[in-house]
């Protein structure tokens, strides 16, 4: 059973909007930090994203999976595609933050990893509008 807050559109996708945009923020942090080779300082903030996609957009993401979609398809079968493809996202941001975490720990951070946090950010953008727009549609 999801919370009430994950059914109802605005909140929802106030709960996308201020994790995505503090995920921008970061990205910006970090390319600041890559551009002026400050390899240090761009382990710190590295270290950071991550935990910021774990903490809020990943741990978000396990709350739909085991309460909102499983409401969702269970009052309208119908939807079973939309969390299909809803989950895949999520599957590809885990593995995106994954091999990120892989990349800090080898201290490998370059322009690579900011490409790898330039697309975690475009398929949230594109999955967020996917929730609201084909799952959410109907709650307020």
């Amino acid at each position: 059973m999801s919370g009430p807050s994950l059914k109802k559109q605005d909140s929802h996708s106030s709960i996308h909007e201020a994790a995505l945009n503090e995920a921008k923020e970061l990205r910006q942090l970090f390319r600041k930090c890559i551009e002026s080779d400050d390899v240090e300082k761009a382990l710190q903030v590295a270290a950071v994203v991550i935990e910021h996609w774990e903490s809020r957009t990943l741990q978000h993401a396990a709350a739909e999976e085991e309460g909102l979609y499983k409401d969702m398809v269970k009052e309208n079968p119908q939807l079973e595609r939309v969390v299909h493809e809803l989950t895949r996202d999520h599957d590809l941001m885990r593995r995106i933050v994954s091999n990120m975490k892989e990349r800090l720990h080898a201290e490998d951070v370059d322009n690579r990893m900011l490409s790898l946090l330039d697309s975690l950010i475009i398929i949230d953008e594109i999955h967020n509008e996917d929730e609201m727009n084909r799952l959410l549609t109907n709650s307020k």
